[in-house]
């Protein structure tokens, strides 16, 4: 296991995607990967669904990385996109402000107000309740969601994009705000 990194998502978060892997992949496939990213001391034992700050960024980096050595650059992509949509299926979207967009008055709000809310309201969980700082600037035509130290590239280098988990997150929260529209993330 490399060095730990000292910034940390919460457990709940940590707890979320260990539900949306072992739902994506099984529950043998899952702790085949745990083993894989040198994590067996989570085999059987999910994070405690607490806001306690403990979850290394190092965890999440391993297992995503873990991912794309089992099935390849595309395959991994692949399970990481379905993991993160079902992280917040399974859980983000009812954390903190998204809960709040299962009513009524926010589904009556134009599209774009929608997203833009929701996207903003993610960021906001990042960052208040974990290491991973993000914010969303918009312009006319596009939202873009910025990430500050992210603990699914945490420790490596890459000449590609590697957090497809986060953009996951992301196509779900955009989806689910948008009552089932998809957008490219």
């Amino acid at each position: 296991m490399p060095q730990l990194s000292g910034l940390y998502y919460p457990n709940r978060i940590a707890r979320y995607f260990f539900v949306a892997m072992e739902d994506v992949m099984g529950t043998s496939g899952f702790n085949m990967l745990l083993l894989q990213a040198k994590l067996d001391l989570f085999v059987g034992q999910f994070p405690s669904d607490t806001l306690d700050r403990v979850f290394d960024f190092t965890y999440i980096a391993a297992l995503n990385s873990a991912l794309e050595d089992t099935y390849g650059e595309r395959g991994g992509r692949g399970m990481a996109l379905r993991i993160g949509r079902a992280c917040f299926s399974h859980g983000m979207k009812n954390f903190g402000a998204m809960s709040g967009m299962k009513d009524r008055e926010f589904r009556s709000l134009p599209l774009d107000e929608r997203c833009r809310i929701g996207l903003t309201a993610l960021a906001q969980i990042f960052s208040r309740f974990s290491d991973q700082h993000s914010w969303v600037e918009e312009t006319e035509k596009a939202y873009t969601f910025i990430t500050d130290s992210s603990p699914i590239a945490w420790g490596r280098q890459s000449e590609r994009p590697v957090c497809h988990s986060l953009a996951g997150i992301i196509q779900e929260c955009t989806r689910w705000a948008a009552n089932g529209r998809e957008f490219y993330v």
